[in-house]
């Protein structure tokens, strides 16, 4: 008996000194899967705003008839949201006070009364000169065309839009980026060469889509 173990034993020491080997392909494979899925995450774009090309009338934000009109939409439970906010405080920055900012964060009507009231609305209001407001089932964010957390609009003092997208270059991703400098041109220059940019952000709620664009397949956002 002893003589017909070790054979045996002589040809499984191989397979099991593979057996480190194999455990750390399938964690390597994993870990870039992992973070493959990420950043497919991070780098996919919500539904743009199907914005009006003109203000489209005075209801909960009213627009400046003097200086640049800036409409941002949000989702309070939003992480990905805290970017645009951060992006948005540095924007206003170099604005010096030559844009209106309103802030617009969706609140389902079924919800407890203070649950927009989240980090990010508090860090919206601490943006000096943001108005920021509570916007019921999303009937502001519906009459100006806008879906995903991070929409921001732009209008000039006839009411002309002059810039509708993100102000990221992915979902929580806080960096100099193409919206950013378009706002920035279009205070300081009367107009950028850029119009339009994805937007990265959660899901305000489909039905503040236009009722031939909202996708009904998915549930509105809580």
């Amino acid at each position: 008996m002893i003589q017909t173990q070790e054979p045996l034993a002589a040809a499984a020491r191989p397979r099991l000194r593979r057996w480190p080997l194999v455990m750390a392909l399938v964690w390597v494979g994993a870990t870039f899967t992992g973070m493959w899925l990420l950043w497919r995450y991070a780098s996919t774009p919500g539904t743009s705003a199907d914005a009006p090309t003109h203000w489209p009338g005075n209801g909960l934000v009213s627009m400046n008839s003097d200086c640049l009109t800036l409409v941002m939409f949000a989702h309070p439970h939003c992480p990905c949201t805290r970017a645009s906010m951060a992006e948005l405080e540095r924007l206003l920055a170099k604005c010096s006070g030559r844009v209106t900012p309103w802030i617009v964060f969706y609140k389902p009507s079924d919800v407890d009364a203070d649950w927009e009231k989240t980090d990010l609305w508090r860090t919206a209001q601490a943006i000096p000169g943001a108005k920021v407001v509570t916007d019921t089932d999303g009937a502001e964010a519906r009459r100006f065309g806008a879906a995903t957390s991070g929409e921001t609009l732009v209008y000039d003092a006839d009411g002309r839009l002059q810039f509708s997208g993100g102000i990221t270059t992915a979902r929580g991703h806080e960096g100099d980026n193409d919206g950013k400098s378009a706002i920035v041109d279009i205070v300081n220059h009367g107009g950028a060469s850029l119009q339009h940019t994805p937007v990265y952000g959660c899901s305000i709620a489909p039905c503040t889509l236009a009722p031939d664009k909202a996708d009904a397949s998915k549930p509105i956002a809580r």
